[in-house]
């Protein structure tokens, strides 16, 4: 039986880190990293800088896209791609929560992932009404229901 050595860091969004580091944590070498700067998936905070240094928000991400890149095959093309997707995903996700907090009678841990369960319009009551002919339950000429609309 082996062992297995876990590193584990606490990221804080307003740590920098460098080149290097970022390659280290992340599984991509530093020219991977350079032809993501390339194709625009990763930006450096200051770019005029003698050295380049990331926002440790990345890190996930990067990570997440490194392991999708074995996982998969892909190249740095669609790796980037996948970056700015998991990106997008990310920041939607994020105003989605903002949004839900908003809501009337929003609770901590009453959200559900997935579809709401189905509900009858109007209440889910079963209608009483003769069905007509044509198989409709209560839309015959007196019934006030126009079909024609």
């Amino acid at each position: 039986m082996t062992a297995h050595v876990v590193e584990v860091a606490w990221l804080d969004a307003r740590e920098t880190v460098t080149m290097a580091e970022l390659s280290r944590v992340c599984g991509l070498t530093e020219a991977e990293l350079e032809e993501l700067l390339e194709f625009g998936a990763l930006e450096p905070i200051d770019k005029e800088g003698p050295q380049r240094l990331f926002s440790a928000e990345c890190i996930g991400t990067l990570r997440r896209a490194a392991r999708l890149r074995r996982d998969f095959d892909l190249d740095l093309f669609a790796v980037a791609l996948l970056l700015d997707y998991l990106h997008r995903i990310d920041m939607l996700e994020r105003q989605v929560k903002s949004l839900q907090a908003h809501l009337p009678g929003h609770a901590h841990g009453s959200h559900r992932e997935g579809p709401e369960p189905w509900r009858e319009p109007h209440g889910g009551a079963v209608s009483d009404a003769p069905v007509t002919p044509s198989g409709s339950a209560g839309q015959g000429p007196d019934s006030g229901f126009d079909s024609s609309r």
